[in-house]
């Protein structure tokens, strides 16, 4: 309880103005601070309008929906190695998450580039990011992480209906365009 509360309550037969809780404006005005500006230095909330706060969440919505993709794009490919029931646990990467080995983590780095340009399996403006990382060296620990860039290759190839040979075939296989 707090000292005007108390002192309202002990001396209530008191109109004493400073007793009284402080106005409220009807309306309080709508304050967003940009994570970008908070990054820069500034610290004091910024006041956008309602347009730049609709493309903000626009833009918002559209990272979350590359990431789902890109994490579903994964998810797939991991299932087809066979790990049906362990895609979700291989694509969880939390804060406390470490590499399994250190050794491991330059052709961890080196397996996720060539993914990143010998594959589409993430977007062109796509930055890669350390969780990828993690996951390769996961599947670098299960010795997945080359069959797991054929499938890859083959599935998302650089560019879509590129031939290339699967497994097996002697003629060239035309891949059909990656799901949206």
């Amino acid at each position: 309880m707090g000292l005007r509360r108390w002192l309202r309550s002990a001396c209530c037969c008191c109109p004493c103005p400073c007793l009284e809780e402080p106005a409220r404006p009807e309306k309080e005005p709508l304050v967003r601070c940009v994570p970008d500006r908070l990054a820069e230095g500034v610290s004091a909330p910024i006041f956008i309008s309602l347009q730049e706060w609709q493309r903000l969440n626009y833009d918002i919505y559209t990272l979350r929906q590359i990431r789902r993709e890109v994490r579903n794009r994964w998810r797939r490919i991991l299932e087809d190695l066979g790990f049906q029931r362990e895609a979700d646990s291989l694509l969880s990467v939390t804060k406390l998450s470490t590499m399994s080995d250190s050794k491991n983590t330059r052709k961890a780095r080196e397996m996720l580039l060539k993914l990143a340009e010998e594959t589409s399996i993430f977007p062109a403006s796509w930055e890669l990011s350390e969780r990828y990382l993690l996951i390769v060296d996961r599947l670098i620990a299960l010795d997945a992480a080359e069959d797991f860039f054929k499938i890859a290759s083959q599935m998302y190839p650089k560019k879509p209906g590129v031939p290339c040979l699967v497994d097996g075939q002697r003629k060239v296989h035309y891949l059909p365009f990656p799901s949206p």
